[in-house]
Protein backbone atom coordinates (compact mmCIF):
# COMPACT_ATOMS: atom_id res chain seq x y z
CA UNK A 1 0.00 0.00 0.00
CA UNK A 2 1.70 3.28 -0.94
CA UNK A 3 0.63 6.65 0.74
CA UNK A 4 1.89 9.95 -0.89
CA UNK A 5 3.86 7.93 -3.19
CA UNK A 6 5.76 5.85 0.21
CA UNK A 7 5.84 2.13 0.74
CA UNK A 8 3.68 2.30 3.65
CA UNK A 9 3.97 -2.05 3.63
CA UNK A 10 8.14 -1.62 3.51
CA UNK A 11 7.84 0.91 6.05
CA UNK A 12 6.16 -1.19 8.70
CA UNK A 13 7.81 -4.54 7.70
CA UNK A 14 11.39 -2.76 8.14
CA UNK A 15 10.45 -1.12 11.46
CA UNK A 16 9.29 -4.38 13.19
CA UNK A 17 12.57 -6.09 12.33
CA UNK A 18 13.85 -3.04 13.90
CA UNK A 19 11.65 -4.35 16.79
CA UNK A 20 13.72 -7.70 16.51
CA UNK A 21 16.79 -6.19 17.04
CA UNK A 22 16.19 -3.74 19.73
CA UNK A 23 14.51 -7.08 21.74
CA UNK A 24 17.65 -8.53 20.78
CA UNK A 25 20.22 -5.74 21.91
CA UNK A 26 17.62 -5.96 25.10
CA UNK A 27 18.23 -9.38 26.25
CA UNK A 28 22.09 -9.54 25.69
CA UNK A 29 22.59 -6.58 27.50
CA UNK A 30 20.35 -7.33 30.56
CA UNK A 31 19.64 -10.97 32.30
CA UNK A 32 16.19 -12.46 33.08
CA UNK A 33 14.24 -11.00 29.77
CA UNK A 34 10.83 -12.51 29.22
CA UNK A 35 9.74 -10.96 25.94
CA UNK A 36 5.65 -9.78 25.51
CA UNK A 37 4.97 -8.60 21.66
CA UNK A 38 6.77 -5.76 19.64
CA UNK A 39 4.27 -4.11 16.63
CA UNK A 40 5.20 -1.41 14.43
CA UNK A 41 3.30 1.59 14.55
CA UNK A 42 3.03 5.28 13.06
CA UNK A 43 6.21 7.10 13.58
CA UNK A 44 8.04 3.66 14.84
CA UNK A 45 7.37 0.95 16.93
CA UNK A 46 7.52 -0.41 20.67
CA UNK A 47 8.57 -3.61 22.44
CA UNK A 48 7.40 -4.81 25.84
CA UNK A 49 9.67 -6.04 28.53
CA UNK A 50 9.31 -8.46 31.60
CA UNK A 51 12.82 -7.85 33.46
CA UNK A 52 14.00 -7.08 36.80
CA UNK A 53 16.11 -4.19 35.68
CA UNK A 54 14.10 -0.64 35.14
CA UNK A 55 14.80 0.14 31.96
CA UNK A 56 16.07 4.43 32.32
CA UNK A 57 17.12 7.14 30.07
CA UNK A 58 20.56 6.49 30.79
CA UNK A 59 20.79 2.82 29.51
CA UNK A 60 19.09 4.19 26.20
CA UNK A 61 22.72 5.45 24.81
CA UNK A 62 23.99 1.71 24.98
CA UNK A 63 20.46 0.17 23.67
CA UNK A 64 20.76 2.26 20.38
CA UNK A 65 24.23 1.28 20.22
CA UNK A 66 23.60 -2.57 20.71
CA UNK A 67 21.12 -2.42 18.05
CA UNK A 68 23.82 -0.53 15.70
CA UNK A 69 26.08 -2.91 16.10
CA UNK A 70 23.89 -5.79 15.00
CA UNK A 71 22.45 -4.00 12.12
CA UNK A 72 26.35 -3.21 10.82
CA UNK A 73 26.86 -7.14 11.30
CA UNK A 74 25.06 -7.99 7.98
CA UNK A 75 22.53 -10.71 10.23
CA UNK A 76 19.99 -12.34 8.18
CA UNK A 77 16.41 -12.45 9.44
CA UNK A 78 15.58 -16.32 8.95
CA UNK A 79 11.47 -17.22 9.38
CA UNK A 80 10.76 -21.15 10.22
CA UNK A 81 7.84 -23.36 11.04
CA UNK A 82 8.13 -24.19 14.84
CA UNK A 83 7.38 -28.20 15.40
CA UNK A 84 7.76 -27.92 19.41
CA UNK A 85 7.79 -24.09 20.46
CA UNK A 86 8.15 -25.15 24.11
CA UNK A 87 12.23 -25.60 23.56
CA UNK A 88 12.28 -22.60 22.95
CA UNK A 89 10.15 -20.39 25.08
CA UNK A 90 9.62 -22.45 28.01
CA UNK A 91 11.12 -20.33 30.38
CA UNK A 92 8.89 -17.10 28.53
CA UNK A 93 5.01 -17.34 30.19
CA UNK A 94 4.08 -14.37 27.56
CA UNK A 95 5.66 -16.18 24.70
CA UNK A 96 4.40 -19.85 25.82
CA UNK A 97 0.32 -17.90 26.45
CA UNK A 98 0.17 -16.78 22.62
CA UNK A 99 1.44 -20.23 21.78
CA UNK A 100 -1.33 -21.93 23.54
CA UNK A 101 -3.92 -19.94 21.55
CA UNK A 102 -2.46 -20.22 18.71
CA UNK A 103 -2.27 -24.21 18.68
CA UNK A 104 -5.94 -24.08 20.41
CA UNK A 105 -7.12 -22.35 16.93
CA UNK A 106 -4.97 -24.77 14.75
CA UNK A 107 -2.33 -21.92 13.75
CA UNK A 108 0.76 -22.58 12.41
CA UNK A 109 3.40 -21.84 14.41
CA UNK A 110 6.24 -19.56 12.89
CA UNK A 111 9.52 -17.83 14.76
CA UNK A 112 12.18 -15.89 13.13
CA UNK A 113 15.91 -16.14 13.96
CA UNK A 114 18.39 -13.09 13.94
CA UNK A 115 21.76 -14.52 14.71
CA UNK A 116 21.77 -16.38 18.00
CA UNK A 117 18.30 -14.85 18.47
CA UNK A 118 14.70 -16.23 18.18
CA UNK A 119 11.38 -14.61 18.50
CA UNK A 120 7.77 -16.12 17.99
CA UNK A 121 6.63 -14.39 14.76
CA UNK A 122 4.38 -14.60 11.76
CA UNK A 123 6.73 -12.09 9.69
CA UNK A 124 7.03 -10.49 7.25
CA UNK A 125 10.88 -8.79 7.84
CA UNK A 126 13.62 -7.52 5.27
CA UNK A 127 16.01 -10.08 4.18
CA UNK A 128 18.93 -8.37 6.52
CA UNK A 129 20.13 -5.67 8.58
CA UNK A 130 22.07 -4.34 6.20
CA UNK A 131 18.94 -2.99 4.77
CA UNK A 132 18.32 -0.92 7.65
CA UNK A 133 21.35 1.03 7.95
CA UNK A 134 20.30 3.68 6.53
CA UNK A 135 17.45 3.67 9.14
CA UNK A 136 17.19 6.55 11.41
CA UNK A 137 16.04 5.71 14.98
CA UNK A 138 16.34 7.05 18.68
CA UNK A 139 14.41 5.22 21.54
CA UNK A 140 11.71 7.62 22.43
CA UNK A 141 10.39 6.81 25.86
CA UNK A 142 9.70 3.85 28.36
CA UNK A 143 6.31 3.27 29.53
CA UNK A 144 3.98 1.00 32.07
CA UNK A 145 1.76 -1.29 29.78
CA UNK A 146 -0.59 -4.05 30.96
CA UNK A 147 0.09 -7.33 29.43
CA UNK A 148 -2.64 -7.74 26.73
CA UNK A 149 -4.12 -4.11 27.95
CA UNK A 150 -5.83 -5.98 31.17
CA UNK A 151 -5.01 -4.16 34.28
CA UNK A 152 -5.39 -7.69 35.82
CA UNK A 153 -2.37 -8.59 34.23
CA UNK A 154 1.41 -7.79 34.57
CA UNK A 155 3.09 -4.99 34.33
CA UNK A 156 5.56 -4.98 31.47
CA UNK A 157 8.17 -1.81 30.45
CA UNK A 158 7.34 -0.63 26.91
CA UNK A 159 9.94 0.75 24.84
CA UNK A 160 8.78 3.82 22.04
CA UNK A 161 11.52 3.90 19.53
CA UNK A 162 11.27 6.78 16.68
CA UNK A 163 12.39 5.03 13.41
CA UNK A 164 12.41 6.76 10.22
CA UNK A 165 14.11 5.80 6.47
CA UNK A 166 17.00 8.27 6.88
CA UNK A 167 18.72 9.82 9.74
CA UNK A 168 17.15 13.18 7.80
CA UNK A 169 13.54 11.91 8.40
CA UNK A 170 14.12 11.22 11.69
CA UNK A 171 15.77 14.44 12.01
CA UNK A 172 12.89 16.69 10.99
CA UNK A 173 10.33 13.96 12.96
CA UNK A 174 12.09 15.12 16.07
CA UNK A 175 12.01 18.76 15.34
CA UNK A 176 8.27 18.93 14.49
CA UNK A 177 8.10 16.87 17.88
CA UNK A 178 10.22 20.05 19.46
CA UNK A 179 7.62 22.31 17.34
CA UNK A 180 4.43 20.59 18.94
CA UNK A 181 5.76 20.74 22.39
CA UNK A 182 5.84 24.34 22.08
CA UNK A 183 2.25 24.44 20.83
CA UNK A 184 0.74 22.21 23.98
CA UNK A 185 -2.41 23.77 24.56
CA UNK A 186 -1.75 22.28 28.28
CA UNK A 187 1.29 24.28 28.90
CA UNK A 188 -0.16 27.94 27.01
CA UNK A 189 -3.85 27.41 28.46
CA UNK A 190 -1.75 27.68 31.77
CA UNK A 191 0.91 30.06 30.28
CA UNK A 192 -1.59 32.58 28.94
CA UNK A 193 -4.40 31.45 32.28
CA UNK A 194 -6.89 30.13 30.18
CA UNK A 195 -7.56 27.07 31.59
CA UNK A 196 -6.30 24.06 33.58
CA UNK A 197 -7.25 20.93 34.89
CA UNK A 198 -6.38 20.16 38.57
CA UNK A 199 -5.83 16.91 40.66
CA UNK A 200 -9.22 17.63 42.68
CA UNK A 201 -11.00 16.95 39.36
CA UNK A 202 -9.24 14.84 37.07
CA UNK A 203 -10.97 15.00 33.54
CA UNK A 204 -13.31 18.03 34.89
CA UNK A 205 -11.38 21.23 32.84
CA UNK A 206 -11.33 25.00 34.76
CA UNK A 207 -12.03 27.91 32.73
CA UNK A 208 -10.07 31.27 33.59
CA UNK A 209 -11.33 34.59 32.91
CA UNK A 210 -9.45 34.71 29.95
CA UNK A 211 -10.38 31.16 29.09
CA UNK A 212 -14.38 32.00 29.42
CA UNK A 213 -13.10 34.99 27.07
CA UNK A 214 -12.16 32.65 24.03
CA UNK A 215 -15.72 29.88 24.95
CA UNK A 216 -17.74 33.00 24.81
CA UNK A 217 -16.64 34.27 21.53
CA UNK A 218 -16.65 30.59 19.90
CA UNK A 219 -20.06 30.18 21.14
CA UNK A 220 -21.23 33.17 19.64
CA UNK A 221 -19.90 31.92 16.81
CA UNK A 222 -21.39 28.90 16.36
CA UNK A 223 -24.84 30.50 17.55
CA UNK A 224 -24.67 33.35 14.55
CA UNK A 225 -23.49 30.24 11.75
CA UNK A 226 -25.96 28.24 13.30
CA UNK A 227 -29.13 30.57 13.26
CA UNK A 228 -28.16 32.18 9.90
CA UNK A 229 -28.66 28.12 8.59
CA UNK A 230 -32.00 28.29 9.92
CA UNK A 231 -31.42 26.39 13.03
CA UNK A 232 -32.93 26.82 16.45
CA UNK A 233 -31.37 26.58 19.89
CA UNK A 234 -32.65 24.35 22.81
CA UNK A 235 -31.25 23.26 26.05
CA UNK A 236 -31.97 19.70 27.88
CA UNK A 237 -31.52 18.39 31.09
CA UNK A 238 -28.30 17.20 32.49
CA UNK A 239 -29.71 14.27 33.93
CA UNK A 240 -32.55 12.12 32.70
CA UNK A 241 -34.12 8.81 33.72
CA UNK A 242 -33.22 5.44 32.94
CA UNK A 243 -35.96 4.44 30.89
CA UNK A 244 -35.25 7.34 28.25
CA UNK A 245 -31.22 5.91 27.91
CA UNK A 246 -33.01 2.57 27.44
CA UNK A 247 -35.09 4.10 24.69
CA UNK A 248 -32.14 5.34 23.33
CA UNK A 249 -29.96 2.24 22.89
CA UNK A 250 -27.74 3.86 24.91
CA UNK A 251 -27.77 2.13 28.11
CA UNK A 252 -27.52 -1.05 26.74
CA UNK A 253 -24.71 0.34 24.48
CA UNK A 254 -23.09 2.18 26.48
CA UNK A 255 -23.45 2.44 29.60
CA UNK A 256 -19.69 1.96 31.03
CA UNK A 257 -19.19 5.27 29.84
CA UNK A 258 -22.48 6.89 31.78
CA UNK A 259 -22.33 8.12 34.89
CA UNK A 260 -25.50 6.80 36.80
CA UNK A 261 -27.42 7.80 39.98
CA UNK A 262 -30.25 7.35 41.94
CA UNK A 263 -33.12 9.78 42.49
CA UNK A 264 -36.38 9.15 44.43
CA UNK A 265 -35.11 5.21 44.39
CA UNK A 266 -35.40 5.30 40.56
CA UNK A 267 -32.10 4.96 38.52
CA UNK A 268 -31.17 8.32 36.63
CA UNK A 269 -28.27 8.99 34.07
CA UNK A 270 -25.97 12.30 33.51
CA UNK A 271 -26.19 12.16 29.98
CA UNK A 272 -23.33 11.72 28.02
CA UNK A 273 -25.11 12.61 24.52
CA UNK A 274 -27.52 15.25 24.18
CA UNK A 275 -29.64 13.32 21.16
CA UNK A 276 -32.45 11.77 23.58
CA UNK A 277 -33.59 15.35 24.84
CA UNK A 278 -33.55 16.37 21.83
CA UNK A 279 -36.02 13.57 20.43
CA UNK A 280 -38.31 14.77 23.37
CA UNK A 281 -38.13 18.24 22.34
CA UNK A 282 -39.57 17.08 19.07
CA UNK A 283 -42.43 14.99 20.32
CA UNK A 284 -43.98 17.43 22.52
CA UNK A 285 -46.44 18.46 20.11
CA UNK A 286 -47.71 16.88 16.21
CA UNK A 287 -46.11 18.51 13.17
CA UNK A 288 -46.70 18.89 10.00
CA UNK A 289 -44.87 17.83 6.57
CA UNK A 290 -44.88 21.22 5.93
CA UNK A 291 -42.61 22.06 9.56
CA UNK A 292 -39.95 20.10 8.74
CA UNK A 293 -36.97 20.04 8.28
CA UNK A 294 -36.92 21.21 11.73
CA UNK A 295 -33.21 22.10 12.71
CA UNK A 296 -32.73 21.68 16.12
CA UNK A 297 -29.24 22.91 18.01
CA UNK A 298 -28.11 22.62 21.92
CA UNK A 299 -24.53 23.10 23.17
CA UNK A 300 -24.68 20.95 25.85
CA UNK A 301 -22.41 19.55 28.58
CA UNK A 302 -22.11 16.11 28.46
CA UNK A 303 -20.13 13.56 30.42
CA UNK A 304 -18.49 10.36 29.77
CA UNK A 305 -16.21 8.32 31.83
CA UNK A 306 -12.93 8.21 30.70
CA UNK A 307 -9.96 5.90 31.97
CA UNK A 308 -7.99 8.23 33.50
CA UNK A 309 -4.95 6.75 31.88
CA UNK A 310 -6.30 8.14 28.87
CA UNK A 311 -7.32 11.82 29.95
CA UNK A 312 -5.11 14.39 27.91
CA UNK A 313 -5.70 18.40 28.99
CA UNK A 314 -8.88 19.30 26.97
CA UNK A 315 -8.47 16.64 24.13
CA UNK A 316 -9.79 13.90 26.58
CA UNK A 317 -11.80 15.32 29.06
CA UNK A 318 -14.81 13.40 31.22
CA UNK A 319 -17.34 16.66 31.06
CA UNK A 320 -17.35 18.76 27.88
CA UNK A 321 -19.50 20.51 25.77
CA UNK A 322 -21.31 19.75 22.45
CA UNK A 323 -22.34 21.55 19.92
CA UNK A 324 -25.01 19.31 18.75
CA UNK A 325 -27.49 19.56 16.06
CA UNK A 326 -30.50 17.38 15.47
CA UNK A 327 -31.81 18.04 11.95
CA UNK A 328 -35.60 16.10 11.44
CA UNK A 329 -37.10 15.64 8.13
CA UNK A 330 -38.72 13.97 5.21
CA UNK A 331 -37.05 11.16 3.27
CA UNK A 332 -36.94 12.93 0.47
CA UNK A 333 -35.10 16.18 2.24
CA UNK A 334 -32.50 14.06 3.61
CA UNK A 335 -29.58 14.17 0.92
CA UNK A 336 -30.48 18.52 0.63
CA UNK A 337 -29.54 18.39 4.23
CA UNK A 338 -26.93 16.51 4.36
CA UNK A 339 -25.66 18.75 1.44
CA UNK A 340 -26.04 21.79 3.71
CA UNK A 341 -24.70 20.47 6.68
CA UNK A 342 -21.24 19.51 4.89
CA UNK A 343 -21.12 23.19 3.11
CA UNK A 344 -21.66 24.60 7.20
CA UNK A 345 -19.25 22.63 8.45
CA UNK A 346 -16.70 23.48 5.40
CA UNK A 347 -17.44 27.15 6.13
CA UNK A 348 -16.61 27.02 9.94
CA UNK A 349 -13.21 25.47 9.29
CA UNK A 350 -12.23 27.74 6.33
CA UNK A 351 -12.77 30.85 8.67
CA UNK A 352 -10.26 29.13 11.53
CA UNK A 353 -7.84 28.05 8.20
CA UNK A 354 -8.07 24.49 8.66
CA UNK A 355 -8.33 21.99 6.31
CA UNK A 356 -9.67 18.93 6.36
CA UNK A 357 -10.47 15.59 4.70
CA UNK A 358 -13.95 13.59 4.83
CA UNK A 359 -14.37 9.51 6.11
CA UNK A 360 -17.17 7.59 5.61
CA UNK A 361 -17.99 5.36 7.98
CA UNK A 362 -20.29 2.23 7.65
CA UNK A 363 -22.28 0.08 9.81
CA UNK A 364 -20.05 -1.55 13.30
CA UNK A 365 -20.66 -5.02 14.64
CA UNK A 366 -22.80 -3.48 17.58
CA UNK A 367 -25.36 -1.64 15.55
CA UNK A 368 -29.21 -1.38 15.67
CA UNK A 369 -31.62 -1.64 12.60
CA UNK A 370 -32.09 -4.16 9.16
CA UNK A 371 -29.76 -4.31 6.60
CA UNK A 372 -32.31 -1.98 3.95
CA UNK A 373 -31.94 0.95 6.64
CA UNK A 374 -28.65 0.53 6.80
CA UNK A 375 -27.73 0.31 3.04
CA UNK A 376 -30.30 3.23 2.35
CA UNK A 377 -28.72 5.34 4.65
CA UNK A 378 -24.86 4.45 3.23
CA UNK A 379 -26.27 5.16 0.04
CA UNK A 380 -28.09 8.23 0.63
CA UNK A 381 -24.57 9.38 2.53
CA UNK A 382 -21.83 7.99 -0.20
CA UNK A 383 -24.57 9.63 -3.31
CA UNK A 384 -23.96 12.93 -1.29
CA UNK A 385 -20.52 13.17 -0.90
CA UNK A 386 -19.89 11.70 -4.51
CA UNK A 387 -21.95 14.97 -6.16
CA UNK A 388 -19.76 17.48 -3.40
CA UNK A 389 -16.44 16.07 -5.86
CA UNK A 390 -15.07 15.75 -2.39
CA UNK A 391 -12.33 13.55 -1.77
CA UNK A 392 -13.35 10.77 0.92
CA UNK A 393 -12.39 7.04 2.26
CA UNK A 394 -14.55 4.48 3.78
CA UNK A 395 -13.90 3.43 7.49
CA UNK A 396 -15.64 0.14 7.28
CA UNK A 397 -17.67 -1.39 10.40
CA UNK A 398 -16.72 2.31 12.59
CA UNK A 399 -20.10 4.07 12.46
CA UNK A 400 -22.66 4.87 15.23
CA UNK A 401 -24.52 1.54 16.52
CA UNK A 402 -27.65 3.82 15.30
CA UNK A 403 -26.24 4.71 11.96
CA UNK A 404 -23.62 5.54 9.28
CA UNK A 405 -21.64 8.91 9.63
CA UNK A 406 -19.46 11.29 8.03
CA UNK A 407 -15.91 12.47 9.98
CA UNK A 408 -14.48 15.59 8.92
CA UNK A 409 -10.52 15.36 9.97
CA UNK A 410 -8.55 18.49 10.18
CA UNK A 411 -5.25 19.06 9.47
CA UNK A 412 -3.45 21.81 11.71
CA UNK A 413 -0.71 24.13 10.52
CA UNK A 414 2.09 21.63 11.89
CA UNK A 415 0.51 18.47 9.85
CA UNK A 416 -1.20 16.86 12.89
CA UNK A 417 -5.12 15.58 12.24
CA UNK A 418 -7.80 15.95 14.02
CA UNK A 419 -11.10 14.28 13.91
CA UNK A 420 -14.11 16.89 15.09
CA UNK A 421 -17.29 17.22 13.02
CA UNK A 422 -19.45 14.67 12.36
CA UNK A 423 -22.42 13.63 10.33
CA UNK A 424 -25.09 11.06 11.49
CA UNK A 425 -27.83 9.79 9.74
CA UNK A 426 -30.29 8.05 11.50
CA UNK A 427 -33.19 5.95 10.88
CA UNK A 428 -33.58 4.47 14.45
CA UNK A 429 -34.21 6.75 16.97
CA UNK A 430 -37.30 8.01 15.42
CA UNK A 431 -38.20 4.43 15.76
CA UNK A 432 -37.48 4.06 18.92
CA UNK A 433 -39.00 7.27 20.00
CA UNK A 434 -42.08 6.71 17.70
CA UNK A 435 -41.67 10.10 15.94
CA UNK A 436 -44.24 11.19 13.33
CA UNK A 437 -45.34 13.97 11.22
CA UNK A 438 -48.42 14.24 8.99
CA UNK A 439 -47.68 14.22 5.91
CA UNK A 440 -49.51 15.78 2.79
CA UNK A 441 -51.71 12.28 2.45
CA UNK A 442 -52.72 13.48 5.88
CA UNK A 443 -51.44 10.15 7.30
CA UNK A 444 -48.63 9.61 10.11
CA UNK A 445 -44.94 9.37 8.70
CA UNK A 446 -41.81 8.25 10.24
CA UNK A 447 -39.04 11.50 10.36
CA UNK A 448 -35.14 10.89 9.15
CA UNK A 449 -33.02 11.69 11.61
CA UNK A 450 -29.35 13.72 11.13
CA UNK A 451 -27.00 14.34 14.05
CA UNK A 452 -24.24 16.88 13.73
CA UNK A 453 -21.10 18.35 15.33
CA UNK A 454 -18.86 20.70 13.83
CA UNK A 455 -16.56 22.18 16.80
CA UNK A 456 -17.48 18.34 18.10
CA UNK A 457 -16.47 19.22 21.74
CA UNK A 458 -15.78 22.84 22.31
CA UNK A 459 -13.16 22.16 24.75
CA UNK A 460 -11.32 19.93 22.47
CA UNK A 461 -11.51 22.02 19.76
CA UNK A 462 -9.95 24.91 21.82
CA UNK A 463 -7.32 22.50 22.41
CA UNK A 464 -6.72 22.34 18.94
CA UNK A 465 -7.08 26.13 17.57
CA UNK A 466 -4.88 26.66 20.76
CA UNK A 467 -1.88 24.27 19.22
CA UNK A 468 -2.72 25.08 15.90
CA UNK A 469 -2.29 29.28 16.32
CA UNK A 470 0.18 28.52 18.98
CA UNK A 471 -1.30 30.76 21.62
CA UNK A 472 -0.94 33.77 18.71
CA UNK A 473 -4.84 33.63 18.04
CA UNK A 474 -6.43 36.08 15.49
CA UNK A 475 -7.73 39.46 16.38
CA UNK A 476 -11.44 38.60 16.45
CA UNK A 477 -10.43 34.88 18.59
CA UNK A 478 -7.69 36.82 21.10
CA UNK A 479 -9.44 36.85 24.86
CA UNK A 480 -7.31 40.05 24.63
CA UNK A 481 -6.98 42.00 21.52
CA UNK A 482 -5.56 45.63 22.41
CA UNK A 483 -3.04 46.66 25.72
CA UNK A 484 -2.47 50.19 26.50
CA UNK A 485 0.56 51.41 28.04
CA UNK A 486 1.18 54.98 29.39
CA UNK A 487 4.73 55.83 29.14
CA UNK A 488 5.00 57.90 32.05
CA UNK A 489 2.22 58.26 34.93
CA UNK A 490 1.51 61.98 33.25
CA UNK A 491 0.01 60.16 30.18
CA UNK A 492 -2.64 57.98 31.85
CA UNK A 493 -5.28 60.09 31.82
CA UNK A 494 -4.76 60.15 27.90
CA UNK A 495 -4.65 55.88 28.28
CA UNK A 496 -7.65 55.80 30.52
CA UNK A 497 -9.51 57.98 27.69
CA UNK A 498 -8.25 55.70 24.93
CA UNK A 499 -8.90 52.85 26.67
CA UNK A 500 -12.31 53.91 27.20
CA UNK A 501 -13.09 54.46 23.65
CA UNK A 502 -11.64 51.28 22.40
CA UNK A 503 -13.85 49.49 25.00
CA UNK A 504 -17.00 51.29 24.08
CA UNK A 505 -16.09 49.92 20.53
CA UNK A 506 -16.66 46.99 21.78
CA UNK A 507 -12.81 45.74 21.81
CA UNK A 508 -11.65 43.39 25.15
CA UNK A 509 -8.76 46.12 25.94
CA UNK A 510 -6.34 46.00 29.37
CA UNK A 511 -4.55 48.99 30.30
CA UNK A 512 -1.28 48.61 32.85
CA UNK A 513 -1.42 51.59 35.30
CA UNK A 514 1.19 49.97 37.24
CA UNK A 515 4.92 51.11 39.05
CA UNK A 516 6.69 49.11 36.11
CA UNK A 517 8.51 50.53 33.49
CA UNK A 518 7.22 51.19 29.83
CA UNK A 519 9.54 48.07 28.15
CA UNK A 520 8.28 45.58 31.17
CA UNK A 521 4.88 46.50 30.29
CA UNK A 522 5.21 46.15 26.81
CA UNK A 523 6.82 42.72 27.88
CA UNK A 524 4.33 41.79 29.83
CA UNK A 525 2.23 42.16 27.04
CA UNK A 526 3.69 40.37 24.04
CA UNK A 527 4.50 37.64 26.87
CA UNK A 528 0.43 36.87 26.71
CA UNK A 529 0.51 37.24 23.02
CA UNK A 530 -1.63 40.16 22.57
CA UNK A 531 -2.17 41.30 18.80
CA UNK A 532 -1.82 44.76 19.52
CA UNK A 533 -0.16 46.92 21.99
CA UNK A 534 -1.08 50.94 22.25
CA UNK A 535 1.70 52.87 23.23
CA UNK A 536 0.66 56.28 24.61
CA UNK A 537 3.28 58.91 25.63
CA UNK A 538 3.71 62.49 25.26
CA UNK A 539 3.98 63.11 21.62
CA UNK A 540 1.00 61.02 21.10
CA UNK A 541 -1.42 63.36 23.75
CA UNK A 542 -0.61 66.54 21.71
CA UNK A 543 -1.04 65.16 18.64
CA UNK A 544 -4.27 63.26 19.88
CA UNK A 545 -2.71 60.27 17.81
CA UNK A 546 -1.48 56.24 18.76
CA UNK A 547 1.36 54.45 18.78
CA UNK A 548 0.98 50.26 17.92
CA UNK A 549 3.65 47.86 18.34
CA UNK A 550 2.37 44.71 16.24
CA UNK A 551 2.58 41.11 17.89
CA UNK A 552 5.07 40.41 15.28
CA UNK A 553 7.48 43.12 16.68
CA UNK A 554 6.30 45.68 13.72
CA UNK A 555 6.14 49.59 15.33
CA UNK A 556 3.38 52.11 13.57
CA UNK A 557 3.77 55.52 14.99
CA UNK A 558 1.30 58.63 15.19
CA UNK A 559 -1.99 57.21 13.35
CA UNK A 560 -5.58 57.92 14.33
CA UNK A 561 -7.67 56.22 16.75
CA UNK A 562 -10.52 56.46 14.37
CA UNK A 563 -8.21 54.64 11.34
CA UNK A 564 -7.20 51.72 13.72
CA UNK A 565 -10.47 51.09 14.95
CA UNK A 566 -11.68 50.60 11.25
CA UNK A 567 -9.11 47.90 10.72
CA UNK A 568 -9.77 46.23 13.93
CA UNK A 569 -13.79 46.32 12.50
CA UNK A 570 -12.73 45.14 9.26
CA UNK A 571 -11.08 42.08 10.73
CA UNK A 572 -13.59 41.45 13.13
CA UNK A 573 -16.05 41.54 10.44
CA UNK A 574 -13.94 39.22 8.24
CA UNK A 575 -12.67 36.71 10.80
CA UNK A 576 -9.32 37.74 9.58
CA UNK A 577 -6.14 35.09 10.19
CA UNK A 578 -3.65 37.35 9.75
CA UNK A 579 -2.99 41.04 11.70
CA UNK A 580 -3.10 44.11 9.77
CA UNK A 581 0.34 45.16 10.09
CA UNK A 582 0.24 48.49 8.11
CA UNK A 583 -2.27 51.50 8.07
Amino acid sequence: MAKDGVDMDYIEKARHSLAHVLARAVCELFEDVKLGIGPAIDNGFYYDFDLPHVIKEEDFPKIEQRMMEIIAADEAFAGRTLDKPEEIFATDPYKMELIGEFRQRGDEITAYDLGGFCDLCAGPHVESTRMLRSWGFTIASVAGAYWRGSSDRPMLQRIYVYAFPSRQELKKYQQFLEEAKKRDHRKLGRELDLFDVFEEGPGFPFYFPKGMVLRNVLEDFWRKRHTESGYQEIRTPIILNRDLWHRSGHWDHYKDNMYTTQIDEADFAVKPMNCPGAMLVFKRKLHSYRDLPQRLGELGLVHRHELSGALHGLMRVRNFTQDDAHIFMTPEQVKDEIEAVINLVGSFYTTFGLEYKLELSTRPEDSMGTDEQWNTAIAALKEVLDKSGKEYVINEGDGAFYGPKIDFHITDCIGRTWQCATIQLDFQMPERFNLSYIGADNEKHRPVMIHHVVFGSLERFMAVITEHFAGKFPFWLAPVQIGVVPVHTDHEGYAQQITAQLREAGYRVNIDTSDGTMGNKIKSFRHEMLPYIVILGEKEMESGTISLRTRSGVQINGIGLDGFMAMCSKMEREYAQELIEEI
